[in-house]
């Protein structure tokens, strides 16, 4: 693998990149002005995102047309949370109770959901095994608040993955009862897909952006949402 260098990345970012290489690809490359993360010995120009997706809406804008383009998305199936002194040593390690999956997507997909019908886009999300490092807590501010080191996310193991080329492949991470039910409400649909109201208020309004989901009136002062069929 070649490139013209390598840009300010976090760890997860680094070894993402560095386990997704296959021989013949090039890193940081510069395309049509925009430097990309891989770009495959196919043509296919690759982005891995391990945070929020609204910045890469300049380079989808001008490459997306002419390009096959896909987004990784690593998201923490596993957590352990570490903690490190200033030498680096570990004084403490936990497993973290929180476990993402792939309906987490949808929490970056509002940035541009309508875009995941485009021929040339894939989404693929990267199920992972990670550890959280993060330095002591160091008492509390001014103001009373608990200081906290944001820490930076470490691959461990990469445990499995998930493609979405199209809004069908997003309608196919909602739970198979979900096409049985006449209308919905959000947080009906929280319930059934096991996830925080406002996550499930970010899974509603991207799939009603994709055409999966249409409205079906009101329930009180509830939306109603209903699959659509095609």
């Amino acid at each position: 693998m070649s490139g013209i260098g390598v840009l300010r990345e976090g760890p997860l970012h680094a070894a993402v990149k560095d386990l997704l290489a296959r021989p013949g690809d090039a890193a940081e490359v510069r395309v049509e002005g925009f430097v990309i993360d891989l770009v495959r010995a196919s043509g296919e120009l690759v982005e891995i995102q391990t945070g929020g997706f609204s910045p890469l809406g300049h380079k989808l804008d001008a490459l997306l047309d002419g390009h096959r383009m896909r987004i990784v998305f690593p998201v923490p199936a596993e957590r352990r949370i570490v903690r490190i002194d200033e030498h680096g040593e570990v004084l403490s390690s936990r497993r973290s109770p929180l476990r993402g999956n792939a309906l987490d997507v949808f929490d970056r997909l509002v940035s541009f959901p309508s875009l995941l019908a485009h021929p040339n886009l894939v989404v693929e999300v990267l199920l992972c095994r990670e550890d959280h490092v993060r330095a002591p807590e160091a008492g509390r501010s001014r103001s009373g608040r608990r200081r906290r080191d944001p820490g930076e996310r470490r691959l461990d193991e990469v445990v499995g993955s998930v493609e979405l080329a199209s809004p069908a492949d997003a309608a196919a991470l909602l739970p198979e009862g979900l096409g049985a039910v006449e209308a919905f409400t959000t947080r009906e649909l929280a319930t059934a897909v096991g996830c925080r109201m406002i996550l499930a208020q970010r899974i509603a309004y991207c799939l009603r952006a994709m055409e999966v989901f249409e409205d079906a009136g009101k329930r009180g002062r509830a939306p109603l949402h209903r699959l659509v069929t095609r």
